[in-house]
């Protein structure tokens, strides 16, 4: 089964050159008491903070930088842009109306990343 990820979770994005840490919205319901994360923790500099670098050709800044250095790949500031929710989402739990979060959710970045959870934050909380 997978696990409930919560404040604390160690996330990485698949163009991203560091892990970052995942922050829950502050909920009354808690995992192993931390905050407990939704399919609507996503948003860029509140829930997914930077992953350092980014490398994606897709991200205008890395295209910019890539197009200056004549064709060398040149990674700039991550900046996530996470529009939509995680995906699939713990159907079977909801917390607050919502699908719970779990550490087999990916969330997609527009610019072509892919942010997957390396460590749900805890690891007793089973989501069935």
């Amino acid at each position: 089964m997978a696990l409930h990820v919560c404040t604390g979770a160690l996330l990485q994005c698949s163009f991203g050159l560091l892990p970052a840490v995942f922050t829950a919205t502050p909920r009354p319901v808690l995992t192993a008491a931390r905050p407990a994360g939704t399919v609507l923790d996503h948003l860029p500099l509140v829930h997914i903070p930077s992953f350092g670098l980014c490398r994606c050709a897709g991200n205008p800044s890395v295209a910019a930088a890539t197009a200056a250095a004549l064709g060398v790949l040149t990674p700039m500031p991550c900046l996530p842009a996470t529009p939509l929710p995680w995906l699939p989402g713990a159907v079977t739990v909801l917390l607050e109306g919502q699908p719970a979060l779990d550490d087999v959710c990916t969330l997609a970045c527009v610019w072509g990343g892919e942010i997957r959870v390396l460590q749900a934050g805890q690891f007793t909380h089973q989501i069935p």
